[in-house]
C-alpha cells in the first residue's frame, strides 16, 4: 500500500503505530484504538518528540478531551479534541475522563485552590477558555470543581467562569486582554502564547472553532475575503506566510509576534515595512463567520 500524505500535525501516524481510523490510508506496523483522558493540569506542553527538550508544537489546557494511542517511558502519544493536534505530553498531566464539563474560566487566567480561602496557596493556574465541571456553587462566590482521580478537584472563584455555552461575541476585545503577555512559540495562554493561538484562543470565545497553526488558519478560518487587504474590515484576520494577526482598524493590526516577543498592537504599513522582505506581503484574508466553524 502507498501511505497517503496526510498531515502528521492532524493525524495520528507514526511507521509503528498509527489510530485505527487510519487504516487503509496509511502505512503503520500496528494500529490501535485510542482511550479518552483529560488534561488535569493548568497547561501541559504538546512535544514534537517523547523528550523534555523536544520542540513545543501546542499546548494543551485544564479540561480538554485527548485521545491517547500511547503510553510509554512517562509520556502519553494524544490527539487534541479540541483542534486535532498531535503530539507527546507527559503522562501525569492526563485524568480520567470524567463527568462532562459545565463551565469555561472567562477570565483571562484564575487560581485553583485546595479549599474556599484566598488566602490558601494556590493549587494551579487555569486559563481562559478551559472547561471545568462544576458540582457546587456557594453564596459566598466559591464553585467547587468535581473530584478527578487521585484527589480534590478544587475550587474556584465563580465569577471567573461562564457556562459551557456562553459566547463573547467581540473577538476583538478578547484579543486585546492579552496585550502584552509573552510570545511563545507553541503557547495557549496569557503566560505564554503565539499568533495563531492569540486567533484560536479569542475566537473560541466567540464560539467559533478553528485550527491550531497558521496555515492550517490560513487555508480554512471562515471564509477568504475578496479583494485582500484593501477589502478588508476590522475583525477579519490577515495572513501571512507563516503568521496571522487580527486587523482592528485604524489601519492597525494587533497580533502576537516575535518582534516585540508580546501581543501588541502596531500600523499594518510598520509590519510591512519590517516584514516584507524577509515574509513577502499579505496572501490572504479569513473572516470569521459567526454562527458557523471559523
Amino acid at each position: 500500500m502507498t501511505a497517503e500524505r496526510l498531515d502528521p500535525r492532524l493525524h495520528a501516524y507514526r511507521f509503528d503505530l498509527a489510530g485505527a481510523g487510519l487504516q487503509g490510508r496509511v502505512d503503520a506496523a500496528r494500529f490501535v484504538e485510542p482511550t479518552p483522558a483529560r488534561i488535569g493540569v493548568g497547561q501541559a506542553s504538546l512535544k514534537e518528540g517523547p523528550y523534555d527538550d523536544a520542540r513545543q508544537g501546542s499546548e494543551l489546557l485544564y479540561g480538554e478531551l485527548v485521545d491517547v494511542y500511547e503510553r510509554e517511558g512517562g509520556w502519553a502519544w494524544v490527539q487534541n479534541r479540541t483542534d486535532g493536534y498531535v503530539g507527546y505530553v507527559r503522562g501525569i498531566t492526563l485524568v480520567e475522563q470524567g463527568p462532562e464539563p459545565t463551565h469555561r474560566i472567562a477570565a483571562l487566567r484564575s487560581y485553583l485552590f485546595g479549599g474556599p480561602d484566598l488566602k490558601l496557596p494556590p493549587r494551579d493556574l487555569l486559563h481562559i477558555t478551559s472547561a471545568v465541571t462544576v458540582v457546587e456553587i456557594r453564596d459566598d462566590g466559591w464553585c467547587r470543581l468535581a473530584d478527578t482521580a487521585g484527589g480534590s478537584g478544587g475550587w474556584l472563584w465563580a465569577r471567573h467562569l461562564t457556562p459551557l455555552d456562553a459566547t463573547a461575541r467581540d473577538w476583538i476585545a478578547t484579543a486585546r486582554r492579552f496585550m502584552g503577555a509573552p510570545y511563545a512559540w507553541g503557547g495557549r495562554s496569557s503566560t505564554g502564547l503565539d499568533c495563531s493561538a492569540l486567533v484560536q484562543l479569542s475566537l473560541a470565545r466567540s464560539g467559533l472553532a478553528v485550527q491550531r497553526d497558521s496555515d492550517m488558519q490560513a487555508q480554512t478560518l471562515g471564509l477568504e475575503v475578496e479583494g485582500g487587504v484593501d477589502a478588508a474590515q476590522p475583525g477579519d484576520v490577515l495572513c501571512w506566510p507563516g503568521h496571522v494577526a487580527f486587523l482592528v482598524g485604524g489601519g492597525k493590526i494587533l497580533h502576537a509576534n516575535g518582534h516585540h516577543m508580546a501581543v501588541a498592537e502596531e500600523k499594518l504599513s510598520d509590519f510591512r515595512a519590517r516584514t516584507l522582505e524577509k515574509v513577502g506581503d499579505v496572501r490572504t484574508v479569513r473572516r470569521p463567520v459567526v454562527g458557523g466553524k471559523g
